[in-house]
Parts: structure tokens; sequence; C-alpha cells
């Protein structure tokens, strides 16, 4: 079995776009989803679409959330909250049932998919280092997991002691437990633009970081037309 991985969609269609197309030569027997299909960019219903149609595994993200409901955005960052204001006028009340109805965790397989962390998912705890990965060890029942939330495709490991750093290909080692940031296909901000996702294939027992140029300026050309903050433009040519 061989699965595409893929996170942080974040209504970006022309991203999303080239990872399907790249994932589709990779021949995968599964597609999953680990949150976060809309926000921050202008096509977040096109994207949903997408992922409703596959019918494939996905758990909420922290936008799909604010997204679906009417909840007030104290404290969020200004740039977010004014994409999450215009993301929920772009989508419908089903479109809106169907993000709300989205499980924080899911078992798919032989792994574990989660947005944030194991510990408190619906916290949208931020996972950088080893000291937070720690934390959703203790409650991780597979010897895989993949999450997203922080854009960064970062490995972390444990044995007897949690290590940790960036990939693109590895094979797993089956005395081990591993929690997985796949990247992100609509918005890295790991300084490298491209989009990001991961193959696993379950048979080799292999996962592999794959990046992706695509057209950025469309993007671009599509949040400025929105009238999304500037912000959310400039930052996906620089990837962060």
């Amino acid at each position: 079995m061989k699965f595409a991985i893929i996170a942080d969609i974040h209504g970006n269609l022309e991203a999303f776009r080239t990872v399907l197309a790249d994932a589709e030569q990779q021949k995968p027997t599964h597609y999953v989803c680990l949150g976060d299909v809309v926000g921050y960019n202008a096509n977040p219903k096109e994207c949903l679409d997408i992922v409703r149609n596959m019918d494939i595994p996905c758990v909420k993200g922290n936008h799909d959330e604010y997204c679906s409901t009417d909840d007030h955005l104290e404290g969020f960052n200004p740039n977010a909250a004014e994409a999450v204001r215009w993301t929920r006028a772009q989508l419908s009340n089903e479109e809106r049932q169907w993000l709300r109805d989205l499980k924080y965790t899911k078992l798919v397989h032989n792994f574990t998919i989660v947005h944030a962390t194991l510990d408190a998912p619906q916290r949208w705890g931020y996972v950088f280092d080893k000291l937070a990965a720690a934390a959703s060890f203790p409650y991780q029942n597979t010897q895989l997991c993949f999450f997203g939330h922080t854009h960064v495709p970062v490995a972390f490991m444990r044995d007897t002691v949690v290590r940790g750093g960036t990939y693109s290909k590895f094979k797993i080692d089956p005395a081990k437990k591993y929690f997985i940031n796949v990247g992100a296909v609509g918005q890295p901000r790991d300084n490298n633009p491209k989009a990001a996702y991961v193959i696993y294939d379950a048979d080799a027992g292999t996962i592999e970081l794959r990046r992706l140029e695509y057209d950025i300026a469309s993007a671009q050309k599509k949040i400025r037309a929105a009238g999304l903050p500037e912000r959310l433009a400039e930052r996906l040519e620089v990837g962060r």
C-alpha cells in the first residue's frame, strides 16, 4: 500500500493541483488529508470540493474549525482573522457543517493522523521541537503518526529518547515510533516556497518528502483580487 499524505492546503488551488498531479505519477493506492483545507488563500471552496469528491480520510485543522463556526476571533493575528472572516463568507452552510463534523484524529490503515498534537488535538499546539513532540508520543498507539499545522516538514523519532530533524527520504526503523510533519501544500513556512507533501510506502517502509514548484504568481493574483491581506500573497514566494 502507498499513501499520498497532504496537509495545510489552505485554499491554494494552484499548489493543490500541482501536488495532486505529482502524486498521481507516484501511483498511490490511497490519499489522506491532515486538515486545514481552507484558510489564507483564495480558493477555499474549490479545494474543499476536491477533497470531498476524493472521499478520503481527513481530520480537522484549526482553520477548518474557525471557518466553520461564527466564533469570535479575539486574540487572532489580524491577517489570519481577516482571512477566516472572508473564507466563512465563501462557504455554504452545508460545507461549513462538513468541516465541523471532521474528527480531530483518525486511524488509517496502520497509522494515526492528526492536525496538531495527540495530547490535546483540539488546542492546536505547535510542534517545532523535541520537547513538544515528546508530549504526543504517550498518546500514540501506532508506530507512525502524521501531522501538520506548523507548515514545517520535520520527523521526530522515539526509542528511549526523542530525536528529530529535517528529512527528504528515510526508511522506517521497526524499533522506533515516528511523529512526522508532512509540510504544507498551500503555505510553506520553512523558507522554501515549494509545495510539500509526503509519500508513505507501507510495503517498502519508506517516507519520502516531495517538494514542487507551482504557479505562485497566479495564487498571489487571486489573493489580491479577493481583497485579502497583502502579507498572505507576499509570504508565498518566500516560504515563511
